[in-house]
């Protein structure tokens, strides 16, 4: 009973902080710490100080990435691209959000990319829900399969503090053909969805008035026209040499065992043993390094990067993640003996479980960080192998399930056509098909692709 009740508060929280945010679901879970702590008679667990340390980093470098322009030139070819190829925007739009989202770390970056998308498709008379919708689902599940996401750094995070070796590069062989082959298959469907526009009753009505029609088939501005400073550029290409030098120093033992050669230095440890420095540590200095040389190189004002959109939301996520996990650390902390022989026993038979589980706290909690800072460390101590929980990374994206999440609902602002909505039952919306294809494939490809190569 005492369990029972105390999953009760947990679920409240969740719940209650979820309708403040990002931030007050951190400050919500302060209620359930005092509770749990005060009331029930709980150890305290303890705040995940690595993975909030590494987000420190990595949003730090993104909002300096977004600062000095870097960004932008990303989207200038992303928009090159889709106009490129106009015909096939449902295919290439959501492919190139999913790939944006993974260069950049963040799924905020496609508010940019929906005008040009829905310009593209209304004036190839494209149904434009076809690809706006599964672009607004590509974009973030691509949060998954970046080496700069929060989500990505706290899996790594999470399995170094478990004592396995997994490297962040590991991950990524993984996360990204997963979420990749996800996005590329809720694109196929989306291909023929709805109505053609000539058939479409509802649309046909709708520009019959001139004003109207003026507004569905108005002018875009756009990126092609533009010069941009040649510091933009390089922001982009320093950042770009961070990512990659994490991805070699992520998989450093790899390479040693091959060449002999030792990138990270080793440091003896408390038994006086040398032990390779932490790729925890590592990400972290070498984010902020590249912070370091986009300022001093890219005439970037450090104060203004406090104001970046990219950085603001890193922080809410830091905040999330801080509360939400300590919350949950000190409730799975406390019952930890039944967890161990029951969601262990199930695990093992019903490996899906995880999955499911992973989706439901993600849709609970509008987070895949914070989803992953709740399911992973738990999943962790009942003893269920890493393999599984890489295997089913693409089940952290379940926020589009209700489509609350502002990337979804800015979606639907910048449709003009009105074709891209929220049904009348609500769970009826544009993006309920493509998401769930999304995700049960990437989800049967992560397990393939991670026992294949594990």
């Amino acid at each position: 009973m005492e369990m029972l009740l105390g999953f009760v508060v947990l679920l409240a929280c969740l719940v209650v902080g979820v309708r403040h945010g990002g931030i007050g679901l951190a400050v919500i879970s302060g209620i359930g710490l005092i509770i749990f702590t005060f009331v029930f008679g709980y150890k305290p667990g303890k705040p995940p100080i690595d993975v909030m340390l590494i987000i420190m980093a990595v949003v730090t470098c993104a909002g300096f990435l977004q600062t000095s322009g870097g960004l932008t030139v990303m989207l200038k070819y992303a928009e090159k691209f889709l106009r490129s190829n106009p015909k096939h925007i449902t295919i290439f739009a959501p492919m190139t959000t999913w790939f944006l989202t993974i260069l950049c770390g963040t799924g905020h970056a496609v508010y940019t990319l929906f005008p040009i998308i829905y310009d593209i498709a209304i004036k190839q008379n494209i149904r434009p829900e076809r690809p706006m919708a599964v672009a607004s689902v590509a974009s973030q599940m691509g949060i998954c399969a970046s080496p700069a996401s929060v989500a990505v750094v706290s899996v790594v995070a999470f399995l170094a503090g478990a004592g396995s070796d997994y490297s962040l590069l590991q991950v990524l062989m993984v996360s990204i053909p997963a979420t990749g082959l996800g996005v590329f298959f809720a694109a196929l469907w989306s291909y023929r969805r709805g109505k053609d526009l000539d058939k479409d009753e509802r649309f046909q009505e709708f520009i019959r008035d001139p004003e109207n029609k003026a507004y569905v088939y108005g002018d875009t501005e756009s990126l092609l026209d533009k010069e941009l400073p040649k510091e933009y550029y390089r922001a982009m290409y320093i950042f770009f040499a961070g990512i990659i030098v994490i991805a070699i120093l992520g998989n450093a033992s790899s390479i040693h065992n091959l060449t002999g050669v030792q990138l990270l230095p080793q440091f003896p440890n408390d038994k006086g043993v040398l032990k390779a420095i932490s790729m925890v540590q590592v990400i972290q200095m070498v984010m902020l390094f590249v912070a370091a040389m986009i300022l001093m190189s890219c005439r970037v004002k450090a104060k203004d990067v406090g104001n970046s959109q990219v950085f603001r939301s890193g922080v809410v996520a830091l905040v999330s993640v801080y509360g939400v996990a300590w919350m949950a650390d000190t409730f799975f902390g406390a019952h930890m003996a039944f967890l161990k022989e029951f969601l262990g026993n199930a695990v093992q038979t019903y490996p899906w479980a995880y999955a499911v589980l992973a989706f439901l706290t993600s849709k609970l909690v509008n987070s895949q960080g914070a989803a992953i800072a709740i399911v992973v460390p738990m999943a962790l101590n009942v003893g269920m192998d890493p393999v599984l929980i890489l295997s089913f990374i693409s089940a952290c994206y379940g926020y589009f399930f209700l489509p609350t999440y502002p990337s979804d609902l800015a979606c639907i602002g910048f449709d003009r056509s009105g074709t891209t909505r929220i049904g009348k039952y609500i769970l009826n919306h544009s993006f309920m098909i493509p998401g769930l294809i999304g995700i049960s494939s990437g989800c049967v490809v992560g397990y393939i692709v991670a026992h294949a190569i594990l």
